[in-house]
């Protein structure tokens, strides 16, 4: 057994209809990881809502240059954003803890690209953007905290929605 590098990996390099919005996310490594996340599931592209994102050493660190490949765009609003991806035929499915959010197992794919709106380190996905969601889904927890870090749990959401589409 042989380990590989990253110029030896045997990846097809893709990219799937998925759009990450991100409600107002400023912790600069976090935004970091995003990129590198997106990166790795063949993303879209970033929107990055609320906030200014920080763009300076402790985000580029933690990207790895991937803030350089991976499409981003940045607004002011997040119900103006929303509205205009629903306008562009997006599914649009937050991942959040709700009183009626569903498992992220039970996610269904569409023939449509999907909008995957991740919150706040603090808060989550705000109440105004959760309004304006088709689906909110939650990620089955079974130890004792009711929360993970939004890049754990944007990582993990990735994988099930690009597994999805792949058809396994």
């Amino acid at each position: 057994m042989k380990q590989l590098t990253h110029y030896n990996i045997p990846f097809k390099k893709q990219t799937f209809p998925i759009t990450l919005v991100c409600d107002n996310i400023t912790n600069a490594p976090n935004v970091g990881s995003l990129f590198r996340t997106a990166d790795a599931f063949g993303v879209e592209r970033i929107i990055f809502c609320g906030s200014p994102i920080p763009m300076g050493r402790k985000m580029t660190k933690t990207a790895r240059a991937t803030e350089k490949v991976v499409p981003f765009e940045v607004s002011e609003n997040i119900e103006h954003t929303l509205k205009e991806l629903e306008q562009e035929n997006y599914t649009i499915a937050a991942l959040e803890i709700t009183s009626t959010s569903s498992p992220l197992s039970n996610l269904a794919i569409h023939n449509q690209p999907i909008a995957l709106v991740i919150g706040d380190e603090n808060f989550g996905v705000s109440k105004a953007a959760l309004n304006l969601c088709h689906a909110v889904y939650h990620i089955d927890m079974f130890g004792q905290n009711s929360s993970m870090n939004v890049v754990q749990a944007t990582g993990i959401a990735c994988y099930v929605i690009t597994q999805k589409l792949l058809g396994k």
